[in-house]
């Protein structure tokens, strides 16, 4: 039985069950045979990367021979160090490309760099021309928001002659642990934009919706691939409605129809998904690595092509290879809106 680490760096409500029953269907489509070693460090932002070092060691010494996680771009970015450090492959499963390296592969959900392009687009093709934007002060919202500002950039100079340009009217970073926001919300409405914008983690998404609310803007609002803590936070969504999001499940997919059949609960969002992605990636990987070693199971990641997805749009594919350390390849990221407590896809 060869021994995976799972680790987690936020508090899990079941354990981990629901994602180690992904992963375990993942493996279980590749006929892999593992034994899951789990890990819960409390991570950053709210805890720190201090207990997510530890959290990786205790794995390592406990003989896994690769690591899925963690789920946040924080702490993706300490695991990247300990990683190659050590030695051993690890899947994170963030949005942030700039966790990858030797031995650290990702798996997408969202994408701090491709987001904010695909955001930009959807707004030109509502018309939308000034935005006010509010982004985490964190490696995560920061990143969020220069990508954005390239975006804006590149539409402003290649584009410059036409009549869909969009303008960034006011920016601003919040504490991405912030509860009340009235004052930042307040001073985005003020500059007199058409559209607001949130960039971040998403526990400050909550909030901004509180101080939308409060300050009678009824324009619309647009997030990145925070608003998936929908799918675990029902009290959370009516303070959402209405907003376009990005995500990372299609309805038109046909892998991941193919997984409701088995499981409905993990074809429901974009966590269950992953989970059964990883899952099938890692364990082909292990089918395709020489031996059951650590160096083995990162060149049997390298190996891994052109497996269809669930996640994404039709046609998504997944994979690695030398210096290609990202997982999806295809239309990945999929626009949706939560209305009347429900995500809907956007088309």
């Amino acid at each position: 039985m060869i021994r995976i680490g799972v680790l987690y760096d936020f508090d899990q409500g079941d354990g981990g069950a629901y994602f180690e029953g992904g992963l375990g269907l993942g493996f279980a489509a590749t006929g892999a045979q593992v034994e899951l070693v789990a890990r819960l460090a409390d991570g950053l932002p709210g805890g720190s990367a201090e207990a997510v070092a530890e959290a990786f060691a205790e794995l390592v010494d406990a003989g896994v021979v690769a690591i899925v996680g963690p789920s946040i771009t924080d702490n993706g970015l300490v695991v990247r160090e300990l990683c190659d450090e050590v030695g051993v492959a690890c899947i994170n499963y963030t949005g942030g490309a700039i966790t990858r390296s030797r031995w650290m592969f990702h798996y997408q959900v969202g994408s701090l760099e491709e987001e904010p392009h695909v955001l930009a687009d959807h707004l030109r093709a509502r018309g939308l021309t000034r935005a006010a934007v509010l982004h985490d002060d964190t490696p995560v919202g920061t990143n969020y928001q220069l990508w954005l500002e390239r975006a804006l950039a590149h539409a402003g100079g290649v584009r410059a002659a036409r009549d869909d340009r969009l303008a960034l009217v006011h920016a601003a970073a919040v504490s991405p642990l912030a509860e009340d926001l009235r004052a930042e919300v307040d001073a985005a409405v003020a500059a007199g934009p058409d559209v607001l914008v949130y960039l971040g983690l998403g526990v400050a998404a909550r909030a901004v919706a509180l101080a939308v609310a409060d300050s009678g803007w009824d324009g619309p609002v647009v997030a990145n691939s925070a608003l998936m803590f929908g799918y675990g936070r029902r009290d959370w969504r009516a303070g959402w409605e209405g907003w376009v999001y990005l995500d990372t499940v299609s309805d038109a997919n046909p892998v991941r129809a193919a997984l409701r059949e088995v499981s409905p609960a993990h074809a429901g969002g974009p966590i269950g998904v992953a989970a059964y992605d990883i899952g099938r990636l890692l364990g082909t990987a292990l089918v395709l690595a020489d031996e059951p070693t650590r160096d083995a199971v990162r060149e049997g990641l390298e190996r891994v092509k052109r497996l269809p997805a669930a996640s994404g749009e039709p046609g998504t594919v997944m994979g690695f290879g030398q210096w290609d350390h990202a997982a999806l390849k295809g239309d990945a990221l999929v626009l949706r809106c939560w209305r009347d407590g429900r995500t809907v896809e956007v088309r």
